[in-house]
This record gives structure tokens, C-alpha cells and sequence, in this order.
């Protein structure tokens, strides 16, 4: 049994490819097949499978593409209620995939339709727990309240959550290798190790979760300051249960215009330098240079599912890449068109005289972004106000604009988007970004 994990960093996902005997499984794939595919062809595999754990709220899958360029079965608990063609992969279901046998066992807690796929070939045992089981943490439980059509309570969840882990991993071999579908840095945990796998022993040695307890205690550290939803989850898992469209064409059908200036909803990628340096009005700066920038998650928080907008890019070759990105949360289809700028009627944002700054905090109105349970733990300026970034769009006309602002966060990465909203949203006032200068204040 030979097993491949893939890493998409920006959303801190890891999906699988197992192959045994000339034939490969996928489980929880991103939306983007094509490294899947080339993993097939090296190992000189045919994809007969693709397993879906749950349907995901953080990104989308291309189960369905796979399944229908391809020919693989699609598997996933009954339970989801699929609008695509499957086969149904409950408790007591196995699938033989090589010489690899591939039982489903029903896990709820992060949702109702959760399952841990176990493999077996051989002595070797191997788990994918999708987001029931992370290495140091198990999945949050409160996602499907406000997750689309797909609604369950984060109380009888997280309740569910304590019977998987207390019953449902009871008798497996320790040694069995653990693969989850995310790290540190997913949205769909709260503690997640830094480690890409682990073995079931060492998560009952280590892991909170497995520790005696109550199952009060249990749900209670379970609910407690889980972080923020973003507003894209709840349309991923739809998504997801309908099935995406295919990537390729997807991508295709957005308009692309050079030197062109572009109305309503707009986002520019660029990095934050370039973006103050000018930027047509009232765009919304959510840098996409980097792949730890989490660009993804935060267009997702700040974009609404049901808006339409533009993207600003700085180059033409940055397109496919900038298109994928985005229709990794399947918010290809909301996009309006892509540009470059043009040379004139660019807007300049002011830059922060640091100096007065440190010597007249009072003459500013301080704004931290940073996320509630950031700003519980440490508060940088003892008068600033918390706005975390998520509801800035919503909560922008609560901030007094009796003085300039200055926006901060833990980093300079969400003040950059912090301050580019409240520019758009309160356009007579002046807005600063204190950016990657906050290290001086901490």
C-alpha cells in the first residue's frame, strides 16, 4: 500500500492518494485533480475510487470532476444526501482497492455525515480521519449550524463527537498511522499540531480529547473559543453536496481586460506597498502574493456567496494562478472580471507619520482587527477598539470618525485589508494602516 499526502497550504488541507496493486483511491480532494492525476500515471495506477469524508465547508472538491473524466466511483455516507452519482460508504461497508481493503466507519461530531475511512493491507493499518480526528484536536462541531441547507447543532455534535472518540477508535491498533485532512492553520480546528500525521497511540497519549473525562467537559472544552466562521463555509458545503463544476471550464468563463477600470465590488490582490502606492476607488486590498497569505479564507470571509465582483491583478501571467486560488472556495462563478490597472485616476492612500504616532497615540482612533480570542490574550494599545476583520464590513459605520485611524492586527497582513475597507467605508475620514510597524508596539 502505497500512500501520497498532498498539502495545499494556503487552507492548510491535506488530501490522499493510496494505491495498492495497479489501483488508486482518492480521499477529500481539492479542487484542482490534475496532481492527482499526474501521481496515477508516474505509479502507472488507474483511479477506480475518490471518498469523500464529509462534505467540506472550508474548500471545494473536485470529487465529481474526477469522477467524470476518469470513471472512479464516488463514496460517502448516505447520510449526506449526495445530488451526485454515488456509491453509499457507511459502517459495515468495505471496498477492495488492490490488495487494500478500505472499511468506512461512521464518525460524527465535526458533522452528522462524518466517516474515518480505516485501510488495511497486510499489517498495515492506516486511518483517514478527515475532520473527525486532527493531530492534538478532534473537528469543531459548530459549523453546520449556519452551514447552507446542511443544518445540525453544535450541542448534540459536539455530544456526538465524545461518543466517536470515546467508543468508535476504542479498539483500533495503536500503531495505526493517522491522516487527517488538516493542520495547523485550518479554521476547522482550534489546536492542531504543527505534525502532517501521527499514529492512534500517540493521539490517546497526547490529544486532549482522549483524556478522562465527563462528556459535560468533554463539549464544553469542545464549544470553547472555537474561532471565527467565515462566510463562505456554509455555500462550500453546498457546493460540495451538489458537486462543483468542472475547473477547467469554470475558470474559462471569466472575463479577463487589460488597462481597464472596473465598477462595484473590488478586490485587488497586489501586495499592500503596491496597493497604496494607487488603486481604484473603493477596491478592498486582500493580498494573494504569497501562499501562507491565506488570501483564500479571507476573500471568503469579507465576499459575501451571494456578491458579484472584480479581481485586481498586477500581470497577466499572474491569471490562471490567481483564478485557481479563488475557485478553490468556488468563488469563480461570483466573479465579475479580472484587470489590470490603468495608468490614470488611481487612487493614493495616505502613509502614517510614525513619529506623531508614537508621541500622540491620543490623536488617533486605534482599531484592532486581530479576532476576539487574539485580543482577549494580549492587547497591544489599551484604547483600542476591537473590530475583528470578518464583521469590518458590517460593524465599519459603529468606529467614531472624530479622528484619523490607525488599524492594526497582530502582523500588517489584516490591517492591509482593515484599513483598505474602512477607506471605502468611511471616505471622509483618514485611514492608516499601521502595518508591519506594530512589531515596535508589542
Amino acid at each position: 500500500m502505497k500512500i501520497k499526502q498532498f498539502e495545499y497550504e494556503p487552507l492548510s488541507h491535506y488530501s490522499y492518494a493510496l494505491i495498492s496493486n495497479g489501483e488508486m483511491a482518492i480521499i477529500d480532494p481539492e479542487r484542482n485533480p490534475m496532481q492527482y492525476y499526474a501521481f496515477a500515471k508516474v505509479n502507472k495506477a488507474k483511479i477506480v475510487a475518490v471518498i469523500e469524508t464529509h462534505p467540506h465547508a472550508d474548500f471545494v472538491s473536485s470529487h465529481l470532476q474526477i469522477h467524470q473524466e476518469t470513471g472512479a466511483t464516488i463514496y460517502n455516507s448516505e447520510k449526506l444526501g449526495a445530488d451526485y452519482p454515488h456509491q453509499p460508504f457507511d459502517e459495515g461497508d468495505s471496498i477492495t482497492i488492490g490488495k487494500a481493503t478500505l472499511t468506512a466507519i461512521n464518525t460524527p461530531g465535526h458533522s452528522p455525515d462524518s466517516i474515518t475511512i480505516m485501510a488495511k493491507e497486510g499489517k498495515e493499518t492506516v486511518l483517514f480521519t478527515g475532520d473527525t480526528l486532527f493531530i492534538g484536536d478532534v473537528g469543531r462541531p459548530d459549523l453546520r449550524e449556519k452551514a447552507g441547507k446542511m443544518q445540525a447543532k453544535r450541542q448534540e455534535l459536539a455530544e456526538a463527537m465524545y461518543h466517536t472518540i470515546q467508543h468508535k477508535f476504542k479498539n483500533m491498533p495503536a500503531d495505526a498511522v493517522v491522516y487527517p485532512a488538516h493542520g495547523a492553520g485550518s479554521l476547522c480546528g482550534k489546536s492542531m499540531s504543527d505534525a502532517n500525521s501521527s499514529t492512534l497511540g500517540n493521539e490517546r497519549m497526547g490529544n486532549w480529547a482522549f483524556k478522562k473525562q465527563t462528556q459535560d467537559q468533554f463539549v464544553e472544552k469542545l464549544l470553547d473559543s472555537q474561532p471565527f466562521i467565515p462566510s463562505y463555509f456554509g455555500f462550500n458545503v453546498d457546493v460540495n453536496k451538489s458537486g462543483a463544476a468542472n475547473l477547467r471550464t469554470a475558470i474559462a468563463a471569466v472575463p479577463f481586460m487589460m488597462n481597464t477600470s472596473v465598477d462595484g465590488l473590488i478586490i485587488d490582490v497586489r501586495n499592500e506597498i503596491e496597493f497604496k502606492k494607487g488603486s481604484l476607488k473603493g477596491s478592498i486590498n486582500i493580498p494573494a502574493t504569497s501562499e501562507d497569505s491565506r488570501f483564500e479564507t479571507w476573500l471568503g470571509a469579507i465576499v459575501e456567496p451571494n456578491e458579484k465582483f472584480s479581481l485586481v491583478i498586477d500581470n497577466p501571467e499572474d491569471l490562471d494562478h490567481i483564478l485557481n486560488r479563488v475557485a478553490k472556495i468556488g468563488y469563480e462563478n461570483h466573479l465579475q472580471a479580472v484587470v489590470t490597472l490603468p495608468e490614470g485616476n488611481l487612487i493614493k492612500l495616505p502613509q502614517i507619520d510614525i513619529n506623531d504616532f508614537r508621541n500622540n497615540p491620543k490623536k488617533y482612533t486605534i482599531l484592532d482587527v486581530r479576532n476576539e480570542s487574539e485580543v482577549e490574550e494580549e492587547k497591544f494599545f489599551e484604547n483600542a477598539l476591537s473590530h475583528p476583520l470578518n464583521e469590518l464590513r458590517k460593524t465599519a459605520n459603529e468606529i467614531p470618525t472624530d479622528k484619523p485611524i490607525v488599524v492594526h492586527c497582530a502582523g500588517g497582513y489584516r490591517s492591509a485589508v482593515g484599513s483598505s475597507i474602512l477607506a471605502k467605508e468611511l471616505k471622509a475620514t483618514q485611514v492608516f494602516d499601521l502595518g508591519e510597524q506594530i512589531n515596535e508596539f508589542k
